[in-house]
């Protein structure tokens, strides 16, 4: 008879059953890479608290996983490890897990919520894009860096509440969040990376605070509805295309005059104003500073 579980040194490396309600067995310590993987049929997992790591791709692509128990003794979640779960509604993360993979609950469309603990470093590249059901989320304390594409795809994320720990949100983190209104990025942040907010196009108004010295290009591009931003002077670096199609952005208000070029191409000349200090031109030369447009 086919065993279930093929189990070699407390890791199970390959589920062979046909259930669709698997009990992993109580002398398991680690769930191995690609253990579950293409499970189509499982429904539900119960992992016993003798496991304390999930591997790279365990759960990956199971289309019909609607949930799973992750015990207090799981410290790691492994790169992939609920990737393609695409029924997966909602999951609870214990206090014990220290450790989460890229893209770990990627293309979950139908994840509502989840909880990360305290003690977590940072979100990683694609942790959660693609999620397209999660409406908020709430980023622990613990947390430093938004990695790239974390939250990329995730429609209707409403709300994002981001920590004062965090230093850094890296490229494309919340490329696509169509649903995010507000944002509020905390003193701790030093650097907004390239297209870190593009096209959240529900997205009305964002502060920068004097922590942050360099915006990447396009961070805010196709931000439609923002009307209002506000930049610090501590500011040193700023990509090109920062705010291209928010259109309802007045830059003559908010930009910092020796970004202004890079930011809105050619939008001071048209509209009668010097891009290097705001003044107005008279036969293309600035009444102010006397520089030529």
């Amino acid at each position: 008879m086919k065993e279930e579980f093929v189990i070699h040194q407390g890791v199970l490396e390959k589920y062979s059953g046909e259930s669709p309600v698997v009990r992993i067995p109580e002398n398991v310590k680690s769930i191995g890479r690609l253990a579950f993987s293409e499970c189509s049929f499982i429904k539900s997992v119960i992992i016993p608290d003798s496991v304390t790591a999930i591997g790279e791709k365990a759960f990956w692509s199971c289309d019909s996983l609607t949930s799973v128990n992750i015990p207090d003794s799981v410290t790691s979640i492994g790169a992939y490890a609920f990737d393609f779960c695409r029924s997966l509604a909602s999951i609870s993360i214990p206090d014990s897990v220290s450790s989460i993979g890229n893209s770990a609950f990627a293309s979950c469309p139908s994840l509502t919520s989840i909880t990360i603990p305290d003690g977590v470093p940072s979100i990683g590249a694609r942790t959660f894009s693609e999620c397209t059901s999660l409406t908020s989320f709430r980023i622990p304390d613990s947390v430093t860096s938004i990695g790239k594409c974390a939250f990329m795809g995730c429609t209707s994320l409403a709300s994002v509440t981001i920590p004062s720990s965090v230093a850094s949100i890296g490229e494309s983190a919340f490329d696509g969040c169509y649903a995010l209104k507000s944002v509020t990025i905390p003193d701790s942040v030093t650097s907004i990376g390239k297209s870190a907010f593009y096209e959240c196009t529900s997205l009305t108004s964002v502060t920068i605070p004097e922590s942050v010295t360099s915006i990447g290009e396009r961070a805010f591009e196709d931000c439609y509805n923002l009307i209002s931003v506000t930049i610090p002077d501590s500011i040193t670096a700023i990509g090109d295309a920062v705010f291209v199609g928010c259109d309802k952005l007045d830059p003559l208000k908010i930009i910092t005059p020796v970004f202004s070029q890079k930011i809105f191409p050619n939008h001071y000349k048209k509209s009668g104003y010097c891009q290097y200090c705001a003044g107005k031109l008279q036969n293309d030369q600035c009444t102010r500073c006397g520089r030529e447009a």
